[in-house]
């Protein structure tokens, strides 16, 4: 499939790239003396675990057990990069440098997303959480089952770590989901026979849809949802379903901390650094960035490697910095638009052909 986001990801990200590069090399030093001055919640100042020199720093993964880097790296855009020497190149540099999660979805480049990360990871698959997603999008567990066994000859291992439910964020989806042979079973039916090992789901529309599938309370060991400086003051997930994802102990990954298309960056005017920040400085397991380049992925490591989390009053300064384009979603386009929406998603609800971006 195409997804959306594609024709938009390349111009966006090397545009915030020219316009940030120096902001974000030259404001490190800084920013790690004042965070350790004003960091006023002691829970903000250990939620980075203590990691070797260099490394990205890592943190409980849930209630599993398990720690999970800071830093997660998005499967979709994996399948825009340039070509397989490229993922390769981007998979090992991640992994050496302490990265740990990485994310992906059976409809992802039809395929070929999971296929680029399943040679990345040869040799490595036993030092990573390794995430997909299964496309149901309504159907029912046989076509969820027959995915698993897709997506697990794809990334050429015998289990997942993790296995969620692919973009919920249509009204009806929790509904379509708990059905009696819907998708719910396939999670329980590939956990019990060992092809998976934790659960849950994802989405980017609104926050009610992600309280309506918790409301079935199932057992879910982890949920994805994004999670960003502007989040906070329209739909948001901070301050609707977060609170709620902690108190069941789930592991939360956060998404779109950019905007999904760096669009918090070009048009927001906050850096790649503040962004990444602010959302890695929530109670979340880890944040999961698109990375199509070693250049962007250079970036975030060296963000993510030397990170320190922001006090509340520094999340709240960038928060009303960002107000009066914040209040009414035009730049998480995720939320309030159609282009962020699946193609196959779309054509199970029955929905016509995405919005194009506009110029």
């Amino acid at each position: 499939m195409t997804n959306p986001e594609k024709s938009n990801d390349a111009l966006s990200r090397r545009t915030f790239l020219k316009s940030a590069a120096l902001a974000g090399a030259g404001s490190l030093a800084a920013r790690d003396a004042n965070a350790a001055a004003t960091s006023e919640n002691p829970q903000e100042t250990t939620m980075a675990n203590q990691t070797s020199s260099g490394q990205v720093p890592r943190r409980p993964f849930g209630k599993t057990g398990q720690q999970v880097s800071i830093l997660g790296v998005g499967g979709f855009h994996l399948g825009s990069a340039k070509d397989q020497q490229t993922v390769n190149a981007m998979v090992g540099k991640a992994v050496d440098a302490g990265v740990n999660f990485f994310d992906n979805a059976w409809e992802y480049h039809e395929g070929e997303a999971e296929e680029r990360l399943g040679i990345a990871l040869q040799g490595k698959r036993d030092k990573v959480i390794l995430m997909t997603k299964v496309c149901t999008h309504g159907r029912d567990k046989k076509v969820a089952m027959e995915q698993l066994e897709q997506s697990l000859r794809r990334l050429k291992t015998d289990h997942l770590d993790v296995w969620q439910i692919h973009e919920v964020v249509y009204y009806n989806d929790p509904d379509l989901i708990f059905r009696p042979d819907g998708a719910i079973e396939a999670l329980e039916q590939a956990k019990k026979d060992g092809k998976v090992r934790w659960v849950g789901f994802t989405g980017h529309k609104d926050p009610a849809i992600h309280l309506k599938m918790l409301s079935h309370d199932f057992p879910f060991d982890t949920i994805q949802m994004p999670l960003n400086c502007f989040d906070a003051r329209f739909r948001s997930f901070q301050q609707h379903v977060l609170p709620d994802a902690n108190r069941r102990g789930m592991a939360v990954l956060g998404m779109k901390s950019l905007g999904g298309s760096g669009e918090l960056v070009t048009h927001g005017g906050v850096t790649p650094e503040e962004g990444l920040r602010y959302a890695m400085s929530l109670p979340v397991a880890t944040t999961i960035s698109g990375m199509d380049s070693e250049l962007i992925l250079d970036q975030n490591l060296a963000i993510a490697s030397s990170f320190t989390p922001m006090s509340a009053g520094e999340r709240k300064a960038l928060e009303d910095r960002c107000r009066a384009l914040s209040a009414d979603g035009r730049l998480e386009r995720f939320k309030t638009t159609t282009m962020y929406d699946g193609k196959v998603g779309r054509e199970q609800h029955q929905y016509p052909e995405v919005e194009k971006l506009p110029a």
